[in-house]
Formats: C-alpha cells, sequence, structure tokens
C-alpha cells in the first residue's frame, strides 16, 4: 500500500472505531508498517486540518473526531480538480489557509481511487501567472472574525507613514487587486476599510469588543457594486 492510499485508509480505520481509540501499535500491525510510520502519518494528517487527538492511558491511543470530519466523499476527479482551481484563485485573500486545509480534508475524504485519479489529473494542470505573488493576508487579520478580538495594528498610508490602531473587525471587502479590512477603528472614532497588504504589523488583544451592526448603507462604495457572499 503506497503513503497516499494508507492516509486514506487511517482515516477510515478511526472514523469507523471513532470514539474509541486506536494506538499507533495497533494500527502499525493493521497497515504492516512501523509505529514510527504511523505516528509520522497520524501528523501529516493532524497538520492537513483532519481532526485526530492523541488519548493518554493504558487503553488510549488515537481518536478522530468523528462531528468535525467528512464521511467519503463521492466527487469525481474532474470535480476535485475544478474546486482545486477554484481555490487557488484564494492566494492573497484572507482565507488563502483555510482553502488549503479544506482541499486537503477534502482529498482526504474522497475515496481511494478517485483521490489518486484526482491527483494525477491535477499533475496534468498548469496555471500561467506572474512572477510575482500577491501578498499573503496575515493570520491574525485572516481570523480576525472569527476570533472577535480587538486587534492592534500598524497601518500605513498611501506614502508609506505608519499610524498605531485598535480596530475592532466586522467584515472584509474583496475585489481582484486588493483585499480590505473592514472595522471600526478607535483612532479615528469611524468605520474604515484597512487594505490587508497595508497592514505592517498586527496582534490581538484579550478584549472581545460589543457587537456591532455592518449595515448595507456602510458598504456604499461610489467605485462599485458591493455583493454579499452567500453559501449554497
Amino acid at each position: 500500500m503506497n503513503r497516499t492510499d494508507r492516509l486514506y485508509a487511517l482515516v477510515e480505520e478511526l472514523r469507523a472505531v471513532a470514539p474509541r481509540p486506536r494506538s499507533a501499535r495497533w494500527l502499525a500491525g493493521r497497515f504492516e508498517v512501523s509505529a514510527r510510520t504511523v505516528e509520522r502519518d497520524i501528523n501529516a494528517l493532524q497538520q492537513s486540518g483532519v481532526p485526530i487527538y492523541a488519548e493518554a492511558g493504558r487503553t488510549g491511543g488515537y481518536c478522530l473526531d468523528k462531528a468535525r470530519t467528512l464521511p467519503p466523499v463521492n466527487l469525481t476527479p474532474g470535480e476535485a480538480v475544478a474546486m482545486a482551481v477554484a481555490l487557488r484563485r484564494l492566494a492573497g485573500t484572507p482565507f488563502q489557509l483555510a482553502a488549503g486545509s479544506a482541499l486537503h480534508k477534502l482529498v482526504a475524504a474522497m475515496q481511494g481511487d478517485d483521490a489518486a485519479a484526482a491527483r494525477d489529473l491535477a499533475g496534468r494542470v498548469h496555471l500561467l501567472g506572474d512572477s510575482a505573488t500577491t501578498p499573503s493576508v496575515p493570520r491574525m487579520v485572516a481570523d480576525a472574525l472569527s476570533s472577535r478580538r480587538v486587534l492592534r495594528i500598524g497601518y500605513g498610508d498611501r506614502e508609506g507613514a505608519v499610524t498605531m490602531r485598535e480596530i475592532e473587525p466586522l467584515g472584509y471587502v474583496g475585489k481582484a487587486t486588493h483585499w480590505y479590512l473592514v472595522a471600526w477603528c478607535r483612532l479615528r472614532g469611524a468605520l474604515r476599510a484597512f487594505r490587508t497588504d497595508r497592514i505592517s504589523s498586527v496582534s490581538a488583544t484579550a478584549e472581545v469588543p460589543p457587537p456591532r451592526e455592518l449595515r448595507g448603507e456602510d458598504l456604499d462604495i461610489p467605485y462599485g457594486v458591493v455583493s454579499q457572499l452567500t453559501l449554497g
């Protein structure tokens, strides 16, 4: 069994017995590899976002959080590659890291043969782009809405002058060339849109601000029509 098939089989083995654990020794015997290889495989799965955790004790081992994983997904290889192409376009947005994690989970949830066929098809797809890459969005900015914390940022204006500000994140606005974090700026006492590539430093405080509503009229941008993202 190659490593790709083994990773898939490990997830399905842990899913089948969840929430009961499987020890590294048991898994090593099941897949005819060493316990160290199992530990490396489990670490790789954890790094890709699969919710596997270790349970200590004599009867402990590795457990899968079944509620946070996908059952086998019946996507065709073409559908999987289409999603990979779409997710690739998220480079330089607040969702770049989440897109990579989602793609790993998607492939891990596919049937073994379909996952292998999808990887083969993906290897035949090439994207032509500029050598210059879009600046990555800082992790704390990407997590701003889910963490719900006040952020302390250094923000540069058009001339490069940096001011330190405390902001209350409220939303994102994205366009082809730039992404903006919409937030209540305590320095200005008003709503502001901060271009993510101009945020030179960021740290999260322990403060959770009171709820603020982001109204449609707050996003009445004169040079474009803003449409709200929906799922489904």
